[in-house]
């Protein structure tokens, strides 16, 4: 009897082991990768439209949830306007720190958060072209299919991409790992043939 069960001790240990490497082995390459710089919260820029959760430690009437505006700023209780857009949340978060800091608190504890993305545009060959809440993580075809899917005219080979911030639209080819970033318009193309 003990022995059939260190048999099946060993057996199932066996089994949990080739089920485990399997799966790991047959994971897509690009699925073990990190994703893409733009969502990553340390190298992520906030721009307009993005909704943060600032939280100053034992002030819970300084803390809150706050968008960057139009034009940039993000208006916290007591210190006013601070500059968000184009900083990283640990920039923001040292600027808010040091604005608490100057004549309001003593030694004060700052964190934040994004808790809302700015939306990306799609539009072209897609089913419901318009604006869409980004996440983190998305790419070219996750959005076509938040977008309802291709129309029947659509260009599956090829994207063309307008970063947040650039004039001029990128044309790329249409692979699974072609990320998007908050802010970004995509445009899905007419095949001609």
């Amino acid at each position: 009897m003990t022995i059939v069960r260190r048999n099946l001790n060993w057996l199932f240990v066996l089994l949990a082991s080739v089920l485990v490497f399997g799966a790991l082995s047959a994971a897509p390459a690009h699925a073990q990768q990190p994703p893409p710089a733009a969502a990553q919260d340390g190298d992520y820029l906030l721009g307009s439209s993005d909704k943060v959760r600032v939280t100053v430690y034992g002030e819970p009437t300084l803390s809150g949830e706050f968008f960057v505006t139009g034009s940039g700023m993000v208006s916290l209780p007591l210190i006013g306007e601070v500059k968000a857009a184009g900083l990283s949340l640990r920039q923001f978060q040292d600027a808010v720190q040091q604005s608490l800091s100057d004549g309001y608190l003593k030694e004060p504890r700052v964190s934040a958060e994004v808790l809302t993305f700015r939306p990306f545009y799609i539009l072209g060959e897609v089913t419901k072209p318009g604006t869409y809440p980004y996440t983190s993580g998305l790419t070219v075809m996750n959005a076509v299919a938040t977008a309802g899917g291709y129309t029947y005219r659509a260009d599956k080979k090829q994207v063309f991409v307008k970063r947040n911030g650039a004039t001029e639209e990128q044309k790329m080819e249409l692979t699974p790992s072609v990320t998007v970033a908050p802010g970004d318009t995509i445009r899905i193309g007419e095949r001609f043939f």
